[in-house]
């Protein structure tokens, strides 16, 4: 058994490339060999988003605190409030991230593949981000 005491694993500030706005990532877990799956405490400010991504073996988000969006290539985006939890399957294109006004708290869980846990694609526009 190992417990990893809350504060701790060091807090970073979502990467530049990856994240549009400030977006805050808590590590909760890594991947404990031969295990696969990680999870992480994410914080999006008002209007912060991920940059379109997917996942090998797809990626499950369990909304905690706040309002936040999250947006399926091809289709339109979907609010999402505390207790609400998204399944992206793999290989699904997709974003997630706060509602323009409101911050929004995420618990994100996925698994590595070969050492891999997500492919970065392009930033999503603002003309992507706009409300429904």
């Amino acid at each position: 058994m190992e417990i990893k005491r809350s504060g701790s694993q060091a807090s970073y500030k979502g990467l530049e490339e990856n994240f549009t706005g400030t977006v805050r990532v808590d590590p909760l877990f890594p991947p404990a060999e031969p295990a696969r799956a990680y999870g992480a405490y994410v914080t999006f400010e008002p209007g912060a988003r991920t940059a379109w991504h997917t996942h090998p073996l797809g990626q499950t988000l369990i909304i905690t605190a706040g309002c936040g969006r999250v947006q399926v290539w091809g289709s339109e985006s979907k609010v999402v409030h505390p207790g609400d939890v998204v399944q992206f399957a793999p290989g699904e294109k997709h974003w997630h991230g706060a509602a323009p006004t409101t911050a929004m708290t995420h618990i994100a869980i996925g698994e590595k593949l070969e050492g891999k846990s997500v492919d970065w694609l392009e930033k999503v526009s603002d003309e992507q981000y706009q409300p429904e």
